[in-house]
């Protein structure tokens, strides 16, 4: 019974420790839109088909609007930096814009926000991303529409 009590002690301890939630790092990024799509791989991926514009940002006449959307894209983080894995994700959210863009026929993505965790961020130049100990993420949204060519 004496060598029962410093191990049952051990274990509460153990158990109390694993289940205490651990703070996962979660660090806020305002980043330049203009980097995003400056990536060769956004030239590549990318194929000017769909124009992109963030709100507040000039954009010719909408002659079309049709529905809003939210792309939301997480990217392994891993042996990249916090703003490498976010513009990887923006890519990848600029890419399932373009994809339902071309199925349902506009040629732009207009009034676009960040929405990370349904939250609006608006900016004309900036798009907000999270980066984690081993996951980046990056939510946008908005209204498929079609433009008159500029």
């Amino acid at each position: 019974m004496k060598h029962a009590l410093p191990i049952l002690a051990a274990t509460a301890a153990v158990a109390m420790l694993l289940s205490t939630p651990a703070a996962a790092r979660d660090t806020r990024y305002m980043l330049p839109f203009k980097d995003v799509l400056d990536m060769p791989e956004a030239q590549e991926k990318l194929d000017g088909s769909v124009k992109f514009f963030l709100a507040g940002q000039g954009k010719p006449k909408v002659l079309e609007s049709k529905e809003e959307d939210v792309s939301n894209r997480k990217t392994n983080s891993f042996g990249k930096s916090d703003e490498e894995a976010c513009r990887w994700a923006a890519l990848s959210a600029l890419i399932a814009f373009q994809d339902k863009a071309r199925s349902l026929g506009v040629n732009a993505v207009v009034n676009v926000v960040s929405y990370y965790k349904k939250t609006e961020v608006a900016s004309a130049t900036e798009y907000e991303c999270h980066a984690g100990a081993v996951v980046a993420g990056v939510a946008l949204k908005g209204t498929y529409a079609r433009v008159a060519a500029r």
